[in-house]
């Protein structure tokens, strides 16, 4: 008798086959058979008229601080991800000198936007070195499997202390010590490295993060150390600027290890067909023997700005800067007044420099979000805030005023901030088709206060798969390929992915036409009362972890099989995987 058969639903195994009718049957957490499936089980679940796919794997994630007191990792959790990678961007909270603790969460907190108070209530340190923040995470069970990476901060922080926070250049002494700091991590699990080298990444305090201006000299020592570890990705955010000189040194890291370097990829709002030529640098690459991977977003990173939201058009404006000090309810009450509503609207908002700008005043780029229950993340040029000020002969400032006093206060404008230069998806699909790119950049639990791409893997089926009507659509097949297998092979995950005998059994069963991804909404669930902004999720009736069912009807079971993932894992079965 197998511990679960899942039975009738229409299989879509990630190898990239077409989908097919077939049931599959578990055995101890294992994939034990996949096809007809005669016999009996303690449980089977009805998956007829339902889409069967592996467990989604998100490599870019922040849950870094969070994975310490939430056993459920959401929002994630809700859009069927079984295994996430965090430690992403070069920020973690991992090795960690004592005093140090309260500058590694400032440094989480500047990058990406996580609730410092939040940090501090809810990490409960136990650790210094690396290897022992594994061991903790290692203790305590969850709904999912986590993995993380080693990264720079942290470590050039511990080596080199307050030289390491302001980017002073490394000596050869601190490159042999990080390197040794990010071969015992490898070692004792980590699946990477991740450094930052975009001036996107700022601490809280101001500053750039450490690594940031790095010379060839200390990234090809600690690439050096993940190679004489034997496994390990080197993952970085950057600028790439100037292009050929980064490319420089991770072709030749990456030739010279055998390892995996790969780098996250968006169009830029500057230079809207700068990531044409980083494709082009990056098969170059391969040509000569690197492996070099771009990572890449299924929509844009799109800022959700709402009176709550970390920033919103209104943030700077004097009389508004008065009523933040408000509770929401009281300051509701203020908002709705005409008398507030002119006075808002009359006032200069402060400088805030370019970026500021168009978070602020970029009327062009807002856009409304939802559409009657209908999210649209594709919205056309003439649909922004700007052009519906031309056509109705209205302030823009007042249109967004009243959006954001929707739903009591609750209601939201879109702003593609990147990744959507030419207001339309047109690239993204063009990405998605490179042999040389993986799906990616959900940032899952970070951005809390205007972001919240955590539903990536829920979006893929319901945008990409089912509903874009703006231009070619993927199929099926190919989007669960791209967010199970291959997610899973760039970082060494080679035991899941794929449903077939021998594999984790990790599996969701996804009622197909009702899929869908739930409105934005802010709430304050965090240690310290702190704020995120989150999106549920309806469609899921069942998520499987290590073959314990996790979630069924959007619900937690309770079950808690998710564990630390150390370094690689191998295929169970010799031929598990149609690769």
């Amino acid at each position: 008798m197998h511990d679960l058969i899942i039975r009738g639903g229409m299989l879509v195994d990630g190898t990239g086959a077409a989908p097919r009718l077939a049931n599959i049957a578990i055995d101890k957490g294992i994939i034990s058979e996949v096809g007809t499936v005669t016999g009996s089980a303690k449980r089977e679940i009805d998956a007829t008229g339902h889409v069967v796919t592996p467990g989604w794997v998100d490599i870019h994630t922040h849950y870094d601080g969070q994975v310490t007191w939430d056993p459920l990792i959401t929002p994630s959790c809700w859009h069927g991800v079984t295994t996430v990678v965090m430690g992403n961007c070069g920020v973690g909270f991992a090795p960690a000198r004592p005093d140090k603790h309260d500058w590694l969460i400032e440094l989480m907190e500047g990058v990406e936007d996580i609730p410092g108070a939040a940090l501090a209530e809810g990490i409960k340190w136990g650790w210094e070195t690396f290897p022992e923040y594994l061991d903790m995470l290692d203790s305590q069970s969850r709904v999912l499997d986590i993995a993380t990476q080693v990264p720079h901060g942290s470590v050039r922080a511990y080596v080199m202390g307050d030289r390491g926070a302001r980017n002073e250049a490394a000596t050869p002494d601190d490159i042999v010590q990080m390197s040794k700091i990010v071969r015992e991590g490898v070692e004792a699990g980590a699946l990477g490295f991740s450094t930052s080298r975009t001036m996107l990444h700022i601490s809280k305090d101001g500053e750039p993060v450490p690594g940031t201006f790095a010379n060839k000299d200390e990234l090809m020592g600690i690439g050096r150390a993940l190679g004489e570890a034997g496994h390990g990705v080197f993952e970085m955010a950057s600028d790439m600027t100037p292009a050929e000189d980064e490319f420089m040194w991770m072709k030749e890291l990456s030739a010279e290890t055998g390892l995996p370097v790969t780098y996250a990829l968006l169009q830029s709002p500057v230079d809207s067909e700068k990531w044409r030529t980083m494709l082009d640098l990056t098969a170059e690459a391969r040509k000569q023997g690197a492996n070099v991977t771009a990572q890449i977003a299924c929509r844009p990173t799109g800022l959700v700005l709402g009176w709550q939201s970390t920033i919103h058009p209104f943030i700077t404006k004097p009389t508004y800067v008065e009523l933040a000090r408000l509770p929401f309810a009281e300051r509701l009450v203020e908002l709705k007044k005409p008398d507030v509503r002119a006075a808002i609207l009359s006032e200069k908002a402060k400088d805030m420099g370019t970026l500021g700008m168009i978070m602020t005043q970029g009327y062009d780029r807002m856009f409304r979000l939802d559409h009657g229950g209908k999210l649209d993340y594709e919205p056309r040029a003439e649909d922004s805030v700007a052009a519906l000020a031309k056509t109705e002969d209205k302030d823009p400032a007042g249109i967004v005023y009243d959006m954001l006093m929707e739903n009591d206060g609750r209601g939201y404008i879109y702003l593609p901030l990147l990744n959507y230069a030419k207001f339309n998806f047109d690239h993204i699909f063009e990405m998605m088709q490179h042999p040389n790119t993986v799906l990616s950049l959900s940032d899952g639990g970070a951005h809390c206060g205007v972001i919240c791409d955590a539903s990536f893997p829920t979006y893929m089926l319901t945008h990409w798969v089912r509903d874009r009507a703006r231009g070619p659509r993927l199929p099926i097949e190919q989007v669960v390929r791209m967010q199970t297998h291959d997610t899973a092979r760039l970082y060494g995950l080679n035991d899941r992915g794929v449903i077939a005998p021998g594999m984790k059994a990790d599996v969701n069963v996804i009622d197909f036409d009702k899929l869908a991804i739930m409105a934005p909404e802010m709430v304050f669930d965090l240690p310290a009362d702190g704020r995120r902004m989150i999106q549920k999720a309806s469609g899921y009736r069942a998520t499987i972890v290590s073959g314990a069912v996790t979630f069924e009807h959007g619900q937690a079971t309770g079950e808690m099989p998710g564990r630390l993932v150390r370094g690689p894992q191998g295929v169970r079965v010799a031929n598990a995987a149609a690769e």
